[in-house]
């Protein structure tokens, strides 16, 4: 499907739909426990549909009812699975699932699609095996397909979190391992989705200590607990709007947003007014309305999500904006930082590609072809690049949105934009 998207005025009201991040460690939270949990409002996508797949291979019933799921988890003792598992395109669950594989003494086999296939895994593979599992890559290469093999015991292991996935993997499992894990990270980037695993464990009385993001030492033999729960708004997703009402004389009011949250995306309402939008933060919506913007540099490293996005906002602009020390942005459903360096070189863009990131001087964009590399936060931030100039901006792969924002195209339209569906 391409999207095909002209010059819009941008004005409108939308409800931001539930946080992918919250809605998947809810699911697996829900499994790993002993009895009946209620997930009110989550995000309904392809990428919850993978997690929920992944937990019903180990066992979990899980039904949707109206908008909300209900899960009747394993106990912490998941089934071996009885087919491999395939995760579609979803990284969080794959990283999240090897490790729940680890509490079960059989082999799950786990797989996904070209991209899941070709990220790395190789450090959490390392975590696990020296945590008494055993993990492996089946082709050697530390990527999917994977063969994961229990029982983790616990014990004591390094951890390099080039991805923050990782890390919350060993989080959310390691309470029920046999003995007592200690977790020594040497390198950790993302870390407010840390925060927002931590703020699960805390909500379920897990016992741990912690230095810093440095060390935590999980004590084995816990348990989680049913619960009820509505899930916050994305602000990952969240972020295509507010660049949208930053770019609009009128602005965008957005619904569902919770500013106490931890997701570290919300740093993008910051660093929009900081360039020169106008922000209200009220008590039910937070109204983003255009400003003369002005260039930045932007340490990237807690929302490397935001990069594509942040890219667009730079080229619109006045001066310099430099998008830095996000390396791991290379490591996601595509390497984002060299796919947004060559589409809006496309569209005219004056952009340089770091190893870490990009700068970007504001551009006079134009209208062309561009390809989203079936990378949903790319065709979405060339969306939103589309919206601002004359002509037809046409962008493949579109159905790609749905991974995690299903309502995008309809949210574009009731905030007046001009775009079209096309299918191949």
């Amino acid at each position: 499907m391409k999207f095909i998207v002209t010059k819009s005025s941008m004005e409108g009201t939308v409800t931001i739909p539930g946080s992918k991040s919250h809605t998947i460690r809810s699911v697996y939270i829900a499994s790993l426990a002993d009895g009946h949990s209620v997930i009110r409002a989550p995000l309904l996508s392809q990428d919850t549909e993978a997690a929920i797949c992944v937990c019903r291979a180990f066992g979990a019933e899980i039904v949707k009812v109206n908008n909300q799921l209900e899960v009747t988890g394993f106990g912490g003792k998941p089934s071996t699975p009885e087919d491999v598992i395939d995760v579609g395109n979803s990284g969080t669950t794959l990283r999240l699932g090897v490790s729940t594989a680890a509490l079960n003494e059989g082999y799950s086999l786990f797989t996904g699609d070209e991209q899941i296939r070709s990220r790395p895994m190789e450090p959490l593979l390392t975590a696990l095996n020296n945590l008494g599992a055993r993990a492996i890559s089946t082709r050697g290469n530390g990527k999917a397909p994977l063969i994961v093999k229990g029982r983790a015991r616990g014990g004591k292991t390094e951890l390099k979190a080039v991805t923050s996935q990782y890390l919350s993997s060993l989080l959310i499992n390691a309470p029920l391992f046999d003995k007592d894990t200690e977790i020594i990270v040497t390198e950790l980037n993302e870390a407010p989705y840390v925060d927002i695993t931590l703020s699960w464990l805390d909500e379920q009385g897990v016992r741990y200590e912690r230095e810093g993001y440095k060390r935590f030492l999980m004590p084995g033999n816990q348990s989680y607990h049913p619960f009820e729960k509505t899930i916050p708004g994305d602000f990952s997703s969240a972020s295509f709007f507010l660049v949208l009402g930053a770019l609009s004389e009128e602005g965008v009011r957005l619904k569902n947003l919770s500013m106490t949250d931890p997701q570290g995306d919300k740093r993008v309402i910051e660093i929009l007014k900081d360039m020169g939008a106008e922000v209200r933060i009220d008590q039910d919506s937070i109204t983003v309305k255009g400003g003369k913007l002005k260039g930045r540099k932007i340490d990237m490293n807690d929302i490397p999500d935001a990069l594509p996005i942040m890219a667009v906002a730079g080229c619109l602009a006045e001066g310099v904006t430099e998008l830095c020390n996000v390396p791991q942005a290379r490591l996601k459903e595509t390497d984002r930082i060299n796919v947004m360096f060559r589409e809006l070189f496309k569209m005219g863009a004056d952009i340089t590609e770091k190893e870490d990131g990009l700068v970007i001087k504001k551009s006079r964009l134009k209208a062309a072809p561009v390809s989203g590399f079936s990378d949903h936060r790319v065709v979405m931030a060339l969306t939103v690049a589309g919206l601002q100039i004359d002509g037809e901006t046409v962008i493949d792969t579109a159905e790609s949105t749905e991974v995690t924002f299903p309502d995008f195209f309809d949210l574009i339209r009731q905030c007046q934009g001009n775009i079209k569906k096309f299918e191949y």
